[in-house]
């Protein structure tokens, strides 16, 4: 039976970004499956009682200023030379993940979720403006305005809070995180630990 990695996903971190790219050569040494399962990273907190690392640390001297670092370097190790912070940032991301759930009924979500990642976190735009958004799909080939329009599916909302909800009922509270099964793993710097997980306990 396949492995199977759940990946909690929200556009709006930066880190989902370096997560999923990082957790490519696992899932290629692992033979595991990748679940994407789009959430709000902004209920996620909230649900949780959680708060953005640069809000959680803005009083700690030097703390926020590390996050960087650890970006750059991360991105450094794992040459992500086209990663850029979003000039916008943060950006409302409901639009988007709205979407992701209307495009997930009918496709692998995996295109979707490369196409956005790169408007955020290469290209820098601004995808919670619905102009944007239609355009910057239309650009990576798929249906933006269609895209749009989905996220105004009454069934569309439900399931993104639902999927939201689960998450935070399972444990989860930031992005990314990842379940296989019922064991959580947060974060990119744990993508290591997952993957020993997936070789020896799975």
């Amino acid at each position: 039976m396949a492995k199977t990695v759940e990946f909690i996903f929200d556009f709006g971190s930066p880190n989902a970004y370096l997560a999923y790219y990082g957790l490519q050569p696992v899932l290629e040494r692992t033979g595991a499956e990748l679940v994407i399962t789009p959430c709000l990273l902004g209920g996620i907190f909230k649900s949780s009682g959680n708060q953005p690392p640069m809000m959680n640390f803005a009083g700690v001297a030097g703390k926020n200023e590390m996050f960087m670092r650890e970006i750059e370097r991360y991105c450094d190790r794992h040459n992500l030379s086209k990663f850029r912070m979003n000039p916008n940032f943060p950006v409302n991301t409901l639009m988007m993940m709205r979407a992701a759930v209307a495009y997930s009924r009918d496709n692998d979500l995996r295109p979707y979720i490369e196409a956005g990642i790169k408007c955020m976190w290469e290209d820098g735009r601004k995808m919670d403006d619905p102009g944007v958004f239609v355009e910057a799909f239309n650009d990576a080939g798929l249906d933006g305005q269609g895209l749009l329009e989905a996220t105004q599916d009454p069934e569309v909302k439900a399931q993104l809070m639902a999927n939201t909800q689960g998450a935070v009922d399972r444990g989860a509270f930031g992005i990314p995180a990842f379940m296989v099964d019922d064991e959580q793993f947060f974060g990119k710097d744990h993508i290591e630990e997952l993957e020993w997980w997936l070789l020896n306990r799975c």
